[in-house]
């Protein structure tokens, strides 16, 4: 699956929802080598961002809603699962929601698996995993959704090196996060970005404080 991004490992941790130091034991342990960039300056990308949760989801013990206990999956597991990311020479974005899904055996669905309910937009059964949605970890980071991580902001894969930014625009949402940062408050920096709407800086910069909390909680 090539699905280009270019990102740090803050940046591909706060995304994934995977704390940092779990991801660097894994490049360590070549379990998941950056596809990017696996040199000095490591780079992950966006397909990436779906094994990190992938690896983290299997590696755990798992609850269904009847209460019942899944066990951690084996490595094997976990290695199909990565063969068949690796090797998808389909993209599920095709200007539709993208929908894939693993299962605790490992395997990749490129469909709702049948007989998974969706309510309210979250899955009730602990047997699957959906790589795009909201993704948290026993640890508290939370990483957002991978397309729409708000409703006003998009992640591309061949956009912006697949950086969060407003929708129809390239504007980056850690851009706006580093003029709150040097003391710009919201009404200021939409007078200095005028064709994009208050709303629309509000999600920005409450998603960046969402990763900047992951950042901090794994720490």
């Amino acid at each position: 699956m090539d699905l280009s991004g270019a990102y740090t490992a803050d940046r591909a941790a706060a995304l994934s929802g995977v704390p940092k130091s779990t991801i660097h034991w894994w490049t360590r342990n070549d379990i998941l080598i950056p596809k990017i960039s696996s040199t000095r300056v490591k780079l992950w990308s966006y397909a990436d961002l779906m094994s990190l949760r992938v690896i983290y989801w299997l590696r755990r013990k798992k609850t269904t809603e009847r209460g019942t206990e899944i066990p951690p999956s084996s490595m094997g597991a976990v290695r199909r699962a990565l063969k068949f990311l690796a090797e998808l020479d389909v993209s599920p974005w095709d200007g539709t929601d993208p929908a894939l899904f693993v299962d605790e055996s490992g395997k990749i669905h490129l469909n709702v698996p049948a007989g998974l309910q969706d309510i309210n937009g979250q899955f009730e059964q602990a047997e699957f995993l959906n790589l795009v949605a909201p993704f948290t970890t026993a640890e508290g980071t939370r990483g957002p959704d991978l397309v729409r991580p708000r409703p006003e902001l998009r992640i591309a894969p061949g956009r912006i090196s697949g950086s969060p930014h407003i929708a129809g625009t390239r504007l980056e949402t850690r851009a706006l996060a580093a003029l709150q940062g040097d003391g710009f408050d919201e009404g200021t920096i939409h007078t200095l970005y005028p064709y994009v709407t208050a709303a629309q800086i509000a999600q920005a910069l409450d998603l960046e404080a969402q990763l900047a909390d992951n950042l901090r909680r794994a720490a």
